[in-house]
């Protein structure tokens, strides 16, 4: 049985007097006051088919705390799980249990159940806060966009095919461990395949043979290995056909239509300007005066920003209820389409970091609030590299496009808390 919230904190929690305990005691008073995320939290982890009898999980209180703790801090669960049983900060924060110390295998269960939607919740009910508080107004906002990398190594046609020959033999190999699976003989061609790549068509028909057979036995091992198989072919069919085309018939493979990861299939190919390729997500950020995210989008692709400009504008109106007075981004976003829809929209002055042939005078009242605009905007450069570094948006260490989705969003309520908490010390 789970519980939503601890019924009765103890009496020992007492948090330590340095700067982060304070701002621990900071962020654990804007959680008491928020009983409704709480009730989402709980609802992620309901789909997880967890049973409401029995022994009694951690409650949902304390995973959604654990959760902003991993994240705040940047630890993996197994440092997560000692920090929570050693630090009496910790502990009072995430409101344990008295004797409670969590394995960090029931961590990453839980931890990973929680949705993007969940933490995107979170995310508004703080922004809602900051506005009561007269922390953030959202009058005035700016954009930019950055990349997060997924996890996956720098693709290559005969890494791709490696990596598939290496899924298939673990694949066989699970098989024959299977109750009342057939005895298929196989051969072991990771060695070979380093060197022949077109040995991986040889694995895939054995595959593909004993996937059949297995097909028609009962047990919820073999349905989980079919699953495996119905989840990898079809991608390994992927890769070995781009690879044909590229290395086989020259053929220049479109970006959208490629294939850089069998483990990490979600991740776009990102190229911006001169820089090194990225494969990841493109990131569209708004943030505002008190540095705290208003908003973000995980795109598909790799779409121009200017092309960006206008949606991220409607989202934040939509939000907010009102346009921004002042709006304020890179020159990416720049373009005179962009900038007379962003006047039709409400929004008195909008400043691009690069004019793009736009005349101040269209921008903006007067060449004084284009430069404080544009001195406004080069603060969110320092935002983004604070996000990516101290809070782990520079490359997602979850599995699957979801978890990924589910990682930003930690990290961004992570980033948000860890200021609003900062800001109400100030």
């Amino acid at each position: 049985m789970r519980q939503e919230r601890t019924v009765q904190a103890t009496i020992f929690e007492v948090f330590a007097q340095h700067e982060i305990g304070c701002e621990l005691k900071a962020m654990s008073q804007w959680l008491d006051g928020q009983p409704a995320l709480i009730s989402l939290v709980a609802g992620d982890l309901r789909r997880q088919g967890v049973r409401e009898t029995g022994r009694r999980g951690l409650p949902a209180e304390s995973v959604l705390r654990c959760a902003l703790l991993k994240q705040q801090r940047q630890l993996s669960y197994e440092e997560l799980a000692f920090h929570l049983e050693d630090s009496a900060s910790f502990r009072a924060f995430t409101r344990l249990p008295l004797g409670w110390s969590p394995k960090k295998s029931v961590l990453h269960q839980t931890i990973g159940a929680l949705r993007a939607a969940t933490w995107e919740a979170v995310n508004q009910a703080l922004l809602a806060s900051a506005k009561q508080d007269r922390l953030e107004s959202g009058a005035t906002v700016r954009l930019d966009s950055t990349v997060s990398a997924a996890l996956m190594h720098e693709p290559s046609d005969s890494t791709l095919l490696w990596d598939a020959v290496r899924v298939m033999t673990r694949l066989l190999r699970r098989a024959q461990t299977l109750p009342g699976a057939p005895a298929v003989e196989w051969r072991d061609r990771r060695r070979l395949a380093k060197k022949r790549a077109q040995a991986i068509e040889y694995s895939r028909a054995e595959l593909q043979a004993l996937a059949a057979e297995l097909a028609e036995i009962a047990g919820t091992a073999a349905e989980r290995w079919c699953a495996q198989v119905d989840h990898y072919l079809p991608l390994i069919a992927r890769i070995i056909a781009q690879s044909e085309r590229r290395v086989l018939n020259g053929e220049a493979v479109p970006a959208g239509e490629k294939l850089v990861s069998l483990f990490e299939p979600h991740a776009d190919i990102i190229v911006r300007g001169r820089r090194q390729v990225q494969y990841g997500h493109k990131l569209n950020l708004t943030t505002g005066k008190s540095g705290l995210i208003l908003d973000l989008v995980i795109e598909d692709g790799n779409p121009a920003d200017a092309e960006r400009f206008l949606p991220m504008l409607d989202r934040h109106i939509a939000r907010a209820g009102a346009p921004p007075r002042q709006t304020a981004a890179d020159g990416g976003y720049a373009s005179r389409a962009n900038l007379t829809a962003a006047k039709a929209r409400g929004v008195a002055n909008v400043a691009f970091h690069k004019k793009c042939g736009i005349a101040v005078a269209d921008m903006v009242q007067s060449p004084w609030v284009y430069r404080r605009l544009r001195n406004f905007r080069a603060g969110i450069e320092a935002g983004i590299s604070c996000f990516k570094r101290a809070y782990g948006a520079a490359r997602c260490t979850w599995r699957g496009l979801d978890h990924f989705k589910a990682y930003i969003w930690s990290a961004v309520v992570a980033h948000n808390l860890v200021l609003f908490a900062r800001l109400k010390l100030a």
